[in-house]
């Protein structure tokens, strides 16, 4: 199988219908001789910050020596992004030849597996096979029925929990925050980022429980950090906090050289001067890009370009930006589920224009002399990447 075979068949799979469960999870990993039971992992849920936490986390271990595997979603703009060894993207040959093996494994299955199981099996084979001391492992959605939940990590890590993905996770805040404690194993200890009452009530209650400690952060990170906003230095002390409770030794200066240079894509990222991207795409998220925007902007507004799945509460979060936008340029996502133009006719928070793609969105909001600022979704995020490797802004 060549890579573009490979990676067709998996998107095929993404046709199947989503059931959360872990048996087909873990009859894959048994069928590969369970990769994960020599791996050691730092398992993260949450709603907001989980990629920037992870990539902290795996920053940390690999400027302390260590050689790292990172499982992350969604991929921006090459599906090979969700899996990395030392900060390298799995190769098409090795990502063909893994591919291959499960699609092999499968083909007699009546109910086969989903996108998301596959990748996530994968990734554990090839962490494996690369001999990963420290695998950073990142839910795709939820935690307790993610497929990424078949492992037993050295640490729970929980980041801020909020409303999203209800119609698999709940409508209430506290049946999220059980699906997201559903990472929390017997005696393996758990950190959070700060949490509302109700979510961290339920925090507490899972991990005594399972008879795990549970510490929460209890103040940012007060070094350097490559990441802009002060939520990042939330999500900072939770990665350090992470690190020390998983009992690995990294020394202090090394954690401080690799936060003051860690990177991550689509979070708060200056394409130019005067182009902002971000990924937010719910409103808790959207509350800490405004935050962000300020601190780094003061009081000047920015032109918005926004993009949305049809599934999001993407009117709650134009409210929270029109507290930082001159005025906003809608645009579709490239995306099954994007919100259409139609869903934003009649917006009355700040003026409005519907482009009829990304592109033309941007060369309109470039157009004016306010930088600006794209946001709305991680999907949109993925094509601005794909546009600017094209093309300068």
């Amino acid at each position: 199988m060549i890579w573009e075979e490979g990676l067709a068949w998996l998107y095929s799979k993404r046709e199947t219908s989503i059931k959360l469960g872990l048996e087909k999870t873990h009859r894959l990993l048994e069928a590969f001789g369970r990769p994960d039971k020599n791996l050691r992992f730092l398992h993260v849920a949450g709603t907001n910050g989980k990629g920037s936490v992870c990539a902290m986390l795996d920053a940390i271990l690999r400027r302390s020596g260590y050689r790292t595997g990172l499982f992350t979603s969604p991929h921006l703009v090459d599906f090979r992004e969700r899996i990395r060894v030392d900060g390298e993207m799995i190769s098409k040959l090795d990502a063909a030849s893994g591919l291959s093996r499960i699609r092999n494994e499968v083909e007699g299955w009546e109910n086969g597996p989903t996108f998301f199981e596959i990748a996530t099996v994968l990734a554990l084979d090839y962490f494996a096979a690369q001999a990963c001391d420290f695998v950073v492992l990142e839910t795709g959605m939820g935690g307790r029925l993610d497929s990424t939940n078949a492992v037993t990590p050295l640490v729970s890590v929980i980041t801020p929990i909020a409303m999203d993905h209800m119609t698999w996770l709940g409508q209430t805040l506290p049946e999220i925050a059980w699906e997201k404690a559903g990472i929390i194993k017997s005696g393996v200890p758990v950190v959070s980022a700060p949490q509302t009452p109700e979510a961290a009530a339920v925090l507490e209650a899972k991990a005594l429980d399972f008879g795990s400690s549970l510490e929460f952060a209890g103040l940012p990170w007060s070094g350097e950090i490559a990441l802009a906003g002060s939520h990042q230095k939330w999500n900072a002390s939770l990665a350090v906090a992470a690190v020390r409770a998983a009992g690995i030794s990294c020394p202090d200066e090394c954690v401080a050289a690799a936060l003051a240079g860690v990177a991550w894509p689509a979070r708060f990222q200056f394409l130019s001067d005067r182009l902002v991207l971000d990924g937010a795409h719910n409103l808790h998220s959207a509350s800490a890009l405004v935050e962000t925007w300020r601190e780094v902007f003061q009081a000047e507004r920015a032109t918005v370009v926004f993009g949305a799945l049809q599934d999001k509460e993407y009117a709650g979060m134009l409210k929270v930006l029109a507290g930082i936008a001159s005025d906003f340029v809608f645009v579709p996502v490239r995306n099954e589920r994007s919100a259409t133009m139609e869903s934003f006719r009649g917006f009355d928070f700040a003026p409005s224009t519907i482009a009829e793609n990304v592109s033309a969105g941007l060369a309109l909001a470039l157009s004016g002399s306010r930088p600006v600022l794209v946001t709305g979704s991680l999907y949109l995020a993925g094509e601005v990447l794909e546009l600017a490797e094209k093309s300068s802004f």
